[in-house]
């Protein structure tokens, strides 16, 4: 069953609580996240205006049949942009320098003196015919010139060592905003994770709701593929540039112009997404019921006792302006108990990650793995069932048991230990969270493990050190990276070419299997994941160690690390959520 549903809808608490102060004792907010124009067929149902044919019980439109929860209508298009004057310069540059200089100086001053809105391009030909961009005096900078210098790192952006770094930051916020304002969106593809500026450019991606690929080079499949698939999939392309490591597409993209709550003593609270930025409390853009933006992401609700606006979705579009209604069904409760069957764990895991990955970006000296923790340990500690002061005692929901695990590997994720990534690759990862769906964000925090051998059909295996086996091959998927890793006794046969000969097939089946089912996910997938043949062990639980090395299955792995297993972990988190 896809947990996302017919519409893509889902929600950390499908039931609320009735008053302010109850919801936020909840620690994790009420988020609704919707994966917005879900793929299906007939989305758009057909109202008859002109003939108005007799409608009855069994002749209804569309949007009053109970199955059809979403629906979208189309509008005559509207276009409101102010048009300005345009004026092209052509200039011979083969002259004297003296007589060059007197005509530059002319030019500029003309420019000067054309009203704000004129539109103004300059062409110069010589022995070459340039097309000049203006309003550049010098080249942008990321780095310095001087190769002496190391480029920046996270601790470098955290002391302040980054000279160029927010000078470009705020030149892409304000390049953000242009963008949205004329309704484009902007996709960058990436290669060397760290020369090319992602994490300086990561507003002018999120704010306009569109896609980033960072892949090692230009040649490797990651770009390629997923190259070819935005051409396959997007028919609106209007501006392509390339430069030496990075591509940028300008696509023509819908905007959303009104976002307002519908239901009485609901209000916004924020988005965590693409949109300009007036609630009590600011989760990501909030303060305002109505935005613009150029794509959707998630919203976040409060409870309030003031009622608010309907609820309508405007897209414009190119060709024509389309507004949709969603409904969700939400129950509420006035106990604690009643809460726990609405609580979505991988939901709640996704946006505690996404809350995070925004907080160390906006927060002086945040320290994301205490705040984890102690919103872990409020969570359990009001939901879990236990005697005070007894750890022994402690249990979990079943629809709560999966969360502290979610909470475990997510600490030891590319979002929250930054320590070994460029900034490039961070703003990368976290840009992903933000755009993907519950789903594969899920996978991204807490990766999927599958084990291959001769005794039993594929399936999945714990995520631990203890999957490993001499007999077995394993299929990690981390939705950056799939990883294909062989036992000893796999490896060694392998190597010895046992699948080249025909008595062996059921062995170069078993090789065949998993790379198959790589392959499949990988294509499934935007952007393109990497196949590698390592990394696997830098993902899996540390429960086995040298201390313990005579518990481990044959041809397992011990990790020699600093970080606590989850065994070890979730006996902590017991020790503090019952504390009275």
């Amino acid at each position: 069953m896809d947990p996302e549903g017919i519409d893509g809808v889902r929600m950390t608490w499908n039931i609320w609580r009735r008053t302010k102060l109850e919801s936020t004792n909840c620690v994790v907010p009420v988020v609704h996240e919707h994966h917005h124009l879900t793929l299906r067929s007939a989305p758009l149902p057909r109202v008859f205006l002109s003939s108005k044919p007799l409608r009855n019980q069994t002749n209804l439109p569309h949007e009053l049949h109970a199955h059809h929860t979403t629906f979208e209508y189309t509008l005559p298009n509207r276009s409101d942009r102010p048009s300005g004057a345009a004026f092209l310069f052509v200039l011979d540059t083969c002259m004297i320098d003296e007589e060059f200089g007197f005509a530059r100086s002319s030019v500029k001053r003309a420019v000067g003196l054309l009203p704000d809105e004129a539109l103004v391009g300059f062409v110069s030909f010589g022995t070459q015919v340039h097309v000049h961009e203006l309003g550049f005096s010098d080249l942008a900078k990321i780095v310095s010139k001087d190769l002496i210098e190391p480029l920046r790192s996270h601790k470098d952006l955290d002391k302040g060592e980054a000279p160029f770094y927010e000078k470009a930051e705020k030149f892409y916020h304000g390049l953000a905003n242009q963008l949205v304002n004329q309704g484009l969106v902007l996709d960058i593809f990436a290669s060397v994770l760290d020369q090319v500026g992602v994490a300086k450019m990561k507003a002018t991606v999120e704010k306009t709701g569109r896609l980033v690929v960072i892949s090692e080079s230009f040649g490797h499949s990651v770009f390629k593929d997923s190259f070819k698939r935005v051409f396959e999939d997007v028919n609106n392309l209007s501006v392509f540039v390339s430069s030496s490591n990075i591509l940028t597409l300008f696509t023509q993209s819908f905007s959303v112009e009104n976002f307002k709550s519908t239901v009485q003593r609901i209000k916004m609270q924020g988005i965590i997404g693409p949109c300009p930025t007036v609630a009590d409390i600011v989760i990501g853009e909030g303060n305002i019921t109505e935005w613009k933006m150029c794509g959707l992401d998630k919203i976040s609700y409060e409870v309030c006792s003031r009622i608010s606006y309907p609820l309508c979705f405007l897209f414009r579009l190119p060709s024509l302006i389309m507004f949709a209604n969603y409904w969700q069904w939400v129950d509420t409760a006035a106990s604690t108990e009643e809460l726990v069957p609405g609580f979505d764990q991988e939901t709640a895991a996704v946006v505690m990650a996404r809350l995070a990955s925004l907080k160390m970006e906006t927060e002086v000296e945040f320290d994301a793995q205490r705040w984890l923790d102690r919103s872990l340990t409020r969570l359990c500690s009001k939901f879990g069932d236990y005697r005070n002061n007894d750890p022994t005692s402690f249990s979990l929901n079943p629809n709560f048991s999966l969360f502290p695990q979610f909470m475990f590997n997510l600490r030891r994720s590319q979002f929250v230990q930054v320590f070994n990534n460029s900034p490039d690759e961070t703003a990368y990862s976290r840009m992903l969270l933000n755009r993907e769906n519950i789903s594969n964000a899920a996978v991204m925090i807490q990766p999927s493990l599958t084990t291959y051998s001769f005794n039993s059909i594929p399936q999945p295996a714990l995520l631990d050190v203890s999957s490993i086996a001499s007999d077995r091959i394993l299929l990690l998927d981390s939705y950056f990276s799939i990883v294909v890793f062989h036992g000893l006794t796999i490896a060694q046969c392998r190597t010895l070419g046992y699948q080249n000969h025909p008595e062996h097939q059921a062995f170069t089946q078993l090789l065949q299997e998993p790379q198959e089912d790589a392959q499949m996910i990988a294509h499934g997938r935007f952007p393109m994941p990497r196949l590698v043949a390592r990394f696997l062990l830098a993902r899996l639980n540390p429960s086995a160690s040298y201390n313990n090395a005579s518990e481990m299955n044959t041809g397992s792995a011990a990790i020699f690390r600093d970080d606590a297993s989850l065994e070890v972990f979730y006996q902590h988190l017991q020790k503090l959520a019952v504390q009275s």
